[in-house]
Order: C-alpha cells, then structure tokens, then sequence
C-alpha cells in the first residue's frame, strides 16, 4: 500500500502557500509578452492530441513547486500500486483496475491468485460473439424480427458512462440500430422510451451487478412486464433481455439465460465501469471493433501517465493546475467545455467522476481533512454555453478554471460551420486570458482567467477512449495528494438507506410521526394530495 501523506506537512505545500502571495498580481498577457516561447514549454502532446495549459496563471517556480508536492506525496508510488493491482481501494479492500479492462500489452496480471487478464479476455470474447449475432441478424425477437433497439437499464456509472459514449460516437452507430438509456426511477423515463422503440425489435439490457439495486430493477420489472403486454410469452424474456451483473441466481430468476449473464468484477468500481461488460451497450450500438478502439486509446493514455516524467504528464500537470486553484487560489468549481455537439454528456460523466470520487471530507487515516478537496464540477457544450453562463465566467465574482475542448475535423463538414465553432473556441480562450478595459465599468473584463485547451484530430474511438483515461488518471492523482481514498462512494447509500424507511411509512394511511417534523410534514401533505 502506498504511504499516506498529509500534503499540509509538505515542505512544498508551505512553499505554495507563500509563492500564491507572490503571484497575486501576476497578469497572463504580461507573461506571454515576456516569453515568446510559453506555449512551446507550457503545451504537451500525445499522438494526434494537444494539451495547453500556457493560459494558467502560473510561472515556472509554480510548476516546479507543484510538482514537487506530486514528488512528496508519493504520487509515483501510487501510480505503480493502482496498476500493480495493489488493494488500494482501502475502505473496500479492493484493488482498482479498471486499466486492465484495456491493457492489450500484457500477458498476465495476478490479483489474489487469480489471472484476471484471463478472464477480462474471456468475457470480452463473450461481447464480441454476442454483437455479431445482433448485428448479423441471427439474433431475433419473440416475432422472429431482427433486434433495432438497444435499451440500457442502470443508474449512476451503469448508465452515464454508456449514454456518454454512445452520443460522443453517434457517427459510428451500426446502421439500423438505436441506443435508449433509462435510469431514473421516475416511470416517465421508461414510458417515453416505450413510446420510441418496438417492443418485437427491442433487446433491453439490465446492467447491475447486485441484481439488487433499486432503481434498475423497479425498470427493468416494469419493462418485462411491458413486454409481456406487448404479446411476448415468458419463455420470450431471455430473447429480449440480458444481464451485466454477477448475481446468476436473480438473472435466472428474472428469465434471463445464463450464457445471456456478462459478468464484471469488484475491483470495477461504476463510474470506471464502461470499459467492462457495462460497455455491452456501447459495443451493441457503435460495433464490438469500435468498442475495441475506445479501449485502445484509453491503453495509450495508462501507458503515457505510467510511464512519462510528471513535467511531461497530462494527467498529471491537469491534476497539480486543479489543486493549484483548489487550494491555493480558492477556486470552487471548475467547468468542462467540449465544443463538439456530440461530446454533450461528457461534462455531465465528469461531474460523477471527479465528485464521486474526490467529494471526500475523511483522508485515508480516518481524520477530518483540514483543507478543500473536490471541486464543483459542470460545463455544456460551446457555443450554447457561450449565451447562457459564459457572462459569469468572463464577469463573475468568482475565478473558474475551465477546459476547453475540441476537434479539428468535424463529422459534419457543412459550410463554414466547423470554422465558426473553431473561432468561437480559439476567441473564448484568448477573451478570457486578456480581458478588456473600458471607461465604463459595466464593459470591463479584467481577464487573467485560466484554461486549458484540448485540440485533438478528430473525435473517434480511440481518441475518445484517450481523452477520457487522461481525465480519470487526473481525478486519481487529485485524490492521492489529498490523501482521500477515490474510489468509494459512501455518500451515496445514507439517502437510499433512508429511502427505504420513508417508502414503508408511505404505505399506509396513517399519519406519519416518526421522523423531523419536515419530513413528517411532507409526507402528510403527499398523502392527502394523493387522494
């Protein structure tokens, strides 16, 4: 197991705390007027990808600190733990590998005895041979009609993953197929999905691993029974629906066959998850061969965050910037800003995450951190966001770090429309940096605001899986400095917990008293509106 650190004990922390004194005043345009060369030392690329961080108020004494925090805090040490297969998932004692599901390189990696490689190849045979059924037609529904319609059922990283991908890759869908998503417990989100699809046409995949998890199986019941009104039998159940789960005896129960059961493992927490069999609707949707490239590229990202120096590291420099204005210049939150429509969920996948994972308030010994952890994260995509909120991040009280991200090369090629994006996302960037003064104070930009710029060639699968591997290893790092441990979610069970005591009183007539005279209050007030 990796040290622990508190990085506040840090020589380097301490010196941070005193260079952020010094560089209040620093300008951004001053330091690019001062240094011609900027972008060529503050930009890195990986294959047909470009990170430039130049725009970040930072000099070259910033970086050297910060990356002398990374060295104190045993940065490098986790690194080789996490792919190590080291149990580093602590509070669960379990290891964390969801870099497995993608290494193409190695040939065997032991965890607890076991070859997982092995196994992780065996069920990624299993997806390959099932897409082709589906995709060759052999596969056909309870009318002997091919499958058009994927719909996935899971919440959380079960579904924000696959939903993320499926729309950032929508120019690789197989022809004739469509792809739904269902996650929230509100029967509106599977009755409108119901609308859309033909129950004779439709294959549902119930992604969760318990088989117990609430909100996916009162959806996935629902849509069984739909199915059963739309005129399939019960022996028709296991031509429509198949399980991403390790729960064999729910999955048999529920009708589902057993060789229909994609299995994945503990040590793939859910929001890492769409690399393993929770991919199957991505694979189902986009083609197993594509499904494989998302894999490919994210490969290429591990192998540049484990191997390169952390001066020439993304997802390192990304994780030191984010801790930069997290803890020493106060920044809150920070937005993510993909100028490309069909990369829309990708700020909504990242929010789950970075605050999933680093929304922590305990560090790995058990006490109570004294210092900022996570951020707020949000973002949509340019130029929508341009007329919405993009006035607080020019104006604003407050200082937003913020990532932009685009291609080079547009699916749609329509007109000029790609270079008018492309100059809304340069400009932005540029705008920010420089700000703009005015007589008037109402018109004044004060500018000095950070980002970062993404540029890649074009959003494929491989560049798609690079970018976000490079984004999961920044949110590690980010954790491993903060000495919190990243992959739990704790926080997520106390309301479910609760939820469960709430639907018992919301059984019957009487007049609840058991709980704060608010919950109470709207309870009662439900029940009589309910009549």
């Amino acid at each position: 197991m990796f040290p622990q650190v508190d990085p506040t004990s840090t020589s380097s922390w301490q010196a941070l705390l005193l260079h952020h004194e010094k560089i209040q005043k620093v300008q951004m345009k001053d330091l690019f007027a001062k240094d011609p060369s900027r972008f060529n030392r503050y930009s890195i690329t990986l294959e047909a990808l470009l990170f430039d961080y130049s725009k970040n108020k930072v000099v070259d004494e910033t970086m050297t600190l910060l990356l002398q925090l990374f060295t104190s805090c045993k940065v490098d040490v986790a690194i080789k733990a996490m792919f190590s297969g080291e149990l580093i998932n602590k509070t669960e004692n379990r290891a964390v590998l969801h870099t497995a599901l993608r290494d193409f390189t190695s040939d065997k990696l032991i965890v607890d005895g076991m070859d997982i490689l092995a196994d992780i190849r065996s069920v990624q045979k299993q997806m390959k041979d099932f897409c082709f059924r589906l995709h060759s037609g052999t596969w056909k529904g309870f009318s002997g009609k091919p499958i058009r319609y994927i719909v996935n059922i899971g919440i959380g990283g079960s579904d924000l993953g696959p939903v993320m991908v499926t729309e950032a890759l929508k120019p690789y869908t197989i022809s004739g197929m469509k792809a739904f998503f269902v996650s929230n417990v509100d029967a509106t989100h599977l009755a409108e999905t119901c609308k859309q699809i033909n129950a004779e046409e439709t294959l549902f995949i119930i992604a969760s691993k318990t088989f117990t998890t609430q909100e996916t199986m009162a959806n996935a019941h629902s849509a069984r029974q739909w199915l059963l009104q739309q005129g399939a039998l019960e022996k028709d159940i296991a031509r429509h629906f198949v399980a991403v789960s390790t729960h064999e005896a729910g999955v048999k129960a529920f009708g589902i066959a057993p060789e229909n059961m994609f299995v994945f493992w503990d040590w793939v927490g859910g929001r890492y998850s769409l690399w393993s069999a929770i991919g199957l609707s991505i694979a189902c949707t986009i083609g197993y061969e594509n499904f494989e490239q998302l894999l490919h590229g994210a490969h290429t990202a591990d192998c540049h965050f484990a191997k390169s120096p952390p001066e020439k590291n993304i997802p390192v420099i990304m994780a030191l910037l984010g801790i930069w204005y997290r803890n020493f210049l106060g920044c809150t939150s920070e937005a993510i800003l993909p100028y490309d429509q069909y990369m829309h969920r990708f700020p909504a996948y990242f929010q789950q995450g970075n605050m999933e994972s680093n929304g922590k308030h305990a560090s790995r010994d058990g006490k109570l951190v004294s210092y900022a952890t996570g951020p707020v994260v949000w973002g949509e995509p340019g130029t929508n966001g341009q007329h919405a909120f993009y006035q607080l991040l020019h104006q604003g009280t407050d200082i937003v770090p913020c990532d932009f991200i685009a291609p080079a090369q547009s699916h749609n090629p329509w007109g000029n429309h790609h270079q008018l994006l492309l100059s809304n996302f340069f400009a932005q960037t540029e705008a920010l940096m420089l700000g703009s003064a005015h007589a008037d104070s109402n018109r004044v930009f004060e500018g000095n605001r950070p980002t970062n710029s993404f540029l890649l060639k074009k959003i494929t699968p491989y560049s798609l899986g690079m970018l976000t591997a490079l984004y999961e290893h920044k949110i590690f790092v980010q954790g491993v400095i903060w000495n919190i441990f990243s992959f739990d979610q704790f926080g997520v069970e106390l309301g479910k917990v609760l939820a469960k005591n709430v639907l018992k009183d919301m059984e019957h007539d009487e007049e609840v008293t058991t709980h704060d005279s608010s919950t109470n209050g709207l309870i009662n007030f439900w029940k009589k509106m309910r009549e």
